[in-house]
């Protein structure tokens, strides 16, 4: 990962922006899943440092934007930059550190840098259907599933792709383990948010239901209860919950074992991604990290 950071710190100081500099030092690294995932499946590869790079670069602008429309105060524990420069700054800044990835992007070949950057295309279209999903209460779990795929799972998907492709690997197979750990990574996020502290998560708990984001445990949930109930956890929905509404669904959540429900979908999505390839240990390591992960 040194090799990575390298990468990053001199993409960063290319900019020739001291402001830049400033404000990317801010950012949380986060857990570089992304990177990780590159350098596992192309561990010798030249080109793979910079490849992690350029993909963590996508991922952190990603939630730049992602915190002004969610309007978020902290990422991972600290102040976000939208917090502490303002929106404006948090948006220019995502724009810089994609723009220095696609510059970088193209120096690699044609169908991996395609690969890349589609995904990126898959992603905004994501983040736009989560906001418009956040309007209304959704109980479509397919509909939510796909919206998950594009908005998180397509990056790590097109990162284990494209990191076979420069090693001359079965990209198909290593891109299908990519989509699945996306997939259930991000639904363990689901669950966390759920059933962990505001400490624990760096953020307030609960709150993607207040942001209005309908995760697979609360739609699980709507599917088990009678009208009347769907009426009360609905009108909860994308609004500040009281001490005695988090309760109520935190029982019922625990009645129906919504998140059980929800962690049994993202242990299918890991096995079959470890049947995938199963003889890769590391790989598997990683699966069995995320789902067992508390934070």
């Amino acid at each position: 990962m040194q090799r990575v950071e390298k990468e990053i710190a001199r993409l960063i100081n290319e900019c020739d922006y001291d402001e830049v500099t400033r404000l990317f030092e801010m950012l949380s690294g986060g857990k570089r899943l992304r990177a990780k995932l590159i350098l596992k499946i192309a561990p010798t590869n030249p080109k793979a440092p910079l490849l992690a790079a350029i993909v963590e670069l996508i991922h952190g602008a990603s939630l730049l934007h992602d915190d002004v429309i969610d309007e978020a105060m902290t990422r991972r524990g600290i102040t976000s930059v939208n917090a502490s420069d303002g929106s404006k700054t948090a948006v220019m800044l995502g724009d810089i550190l994609y723009s220095k990835a696609f510059t970088e992007l193209v120096t690699f070949d044609k169908k991996v840098a395609q690969t890349i950057a589609s995904s990126v295309t898959a992603l905004s279209k994501g983040e736009m259907l989560d906001v418009k999903m956040a309007e209304t209460f959704n109980s479509d779990e397919d509909k939510y599933l796909d919206m998950l795929y594009l908005k998180t799972a397509t990056l790590i998907e097109a990162a284990a792709k494209a990191a076979a492709m420069i090693d001359d690997k079965e990209s198909e197979k290593y891109a299908l383990y990519g989509r699945n750990l996306g997939l259930s990574f991000q639904i363990i996020d689901d669950i966390l948010d759920i059933t962990s502290d505001s400490k624990t998560l760096g953020k307030p708990a609960m709150n993607d239901y207040v942001e209005g984001k309908c995760t697979l445990p609360y739609i699980y949930l709507y599917e088990a209860l009678d009208i009347q109930e769907r009426e009360k956890l609905v009108s909860f929905h994308g609004r500040t919950i009281e001490k005695d509404e988090t309760l109520w669904i935190q029982e019922k959540m625990a009645q129906y074992a919504c998140i059980e429900k929800s962690f049994k979908v993202a242990q299918e999505l890991s096995q079959e991604a470890k049947n995938i390839l199963h003889d890769n240990d590391e790989l598997i390591a990683i699966l069995d990290t995320m789902i067992k992960r508390s934070y």
